[in-house]
């Protein structure tokens, strides 16, 4: 155990695009979220509660997880 005072006991690496990290930041700005992490554990909370906790298809690539999609001016899609 390797607590750090806030009851995590994990830590996740993760790596991302320049687009993806660019959306993370700009709804972390606008969400008044204090750190990238706490934006992270927010965005996950509310994608995991969107789709009812359900599990991952074990068939699918970590590719397939993207945030942003590649479109055409380099500007962001929604998926």
């Amino acid at each position: 155990m390797s607590g750090n005072g806030t009851g995590r006991e994990e830590r996740l690496q993760i790596m991302l695009t320049a687009a993806e990290l660019e959306a993370l930041d700009t709804w972390r700005f606008a969400a008044h979220m204090p750190s990238r992490a706490s934006a992270i554990r927010e965005l996950l909370r509310r994608g995991l509660a969107a789709e009812g906790f359900s599990l991952a298809n074990p068939a699918r690539k970590s590719g397939d997880f993207g945030v942003t999609s590649k479109s055409s001016a380099g500007q962001l899609a929604k998926r």
